[in-house]
């Protein structure tokens, strides 16, 4: 049954954010198998309220990063995110019209199989630590920037997230960007990725669910800023070998429960 506790929904927010944060993400990977299996909502309305509050995240975050990478260093690199929002854009749009065409039992699969593919990423892409030398220039680079964004942006409007653990790796792998420009350039290119779904979203009947349920996302939200400040002050305390492993077996166990659930 869904709570509508405050306490509850904010706590729950909180320790979404704190496991984000932990590893410099938003940590709505996390909170989508919640509002699946504690608080009861079916799949397109999860996505949808995940895909909300993500936003809230991701557009607060972004200038809080400012003091890290300023924004002059971003448009250094306007090219990388040009280059992915090119495929990303389109993905998103698509991701979530198939999201609202699937029938449920479907959807719960796919959110299922997508949990387990970003673990994966989780443990393997995020292992790299420093920049790398870009394997492609010119044509064939900008074709495989939009391919890969294009397929990052379906998943992130699939799944109602912003898609840190799959464009940070492929920002450092395929452009050779460092690891803390390649999480703010990621901030970059999933905010408007987000916004097109979102906006694709808002086309459906299913998107009512922001209206009734503001209350829950306000929050959650507010639980989710909270616990990404803790995470990311107790970032590099809990050793990466060791909480990489952790969170992405969080996320199997979460990945095995939505495929029950349908």
């Amino acid at each position: 049954m869904r709570s509508k506790n405050p306490l509850l929904t904010t706590s729950a927010g909180a320790a979404v954010g704190t496991l984000g944060g932990l590893i410099g993400l938003g940590g709505a990977e996390f909170r989508l198998p919640l509002l699946i299996g504690v608080f009861g909502y079916s799949a397109l309305p999860a996505i949808i309220l995940n895909k909300a509050m993500s936003l809230a995240v991701v557009a607060s975050a972004l200038p809080f990063r400012a003091s890290t990478v300023p924004f002059q260093q971003l448009l250094a690199h306007a090219s990388i995110i040009f280059t992915l929002l090119a495929g990303s854009l389109a993905g998103a749009w698509f991701g979530a019209d198939w999201a609202t065409k699937l029938k449920s039992h479907v959807l719960y699969r796919i959110l299922s199989v997508l949990l387990v593919i970003i673990a994966f990423a989780l443990v393997f892409g995020h292992n790299t630590s420093a920049s790398v030398t870009a394997p492609l220039t010119g044509i064939p680079l900008a074709i495989a920037g939009a391919t890969a964004g294009f397929g990052i942006g379906v998943v992130a409007s699939l799944m109602g997230v912003a898609g840190g653990e799959l464009l940070i790796p492929t920002i450092v792998l395929l452009f050779g960007a460092d690891i803390k420009l390649a999480g703010s350039l990621s901030l970059a290119v999933s905010l408007p990725t987000m916004l097109v779904g979102f906006t694709r979203y808002s086309r459906d009947q299913s998107f009512s669910i922001l209206r009734t349920e503001h209350r829950f996302v306000a929050f959650m939200v507010a639980g989710s800023l909270l616990g990404a400040f803790i995470g990311s002050q107790l970032l590099g305390i809990i050793p990466t070998n060791i909480l990489l492993p952790l969170l992405a077996g969080i996320l199997l166990i979460s990945a095995v429960k939505v495929w029950n659930h349908a």
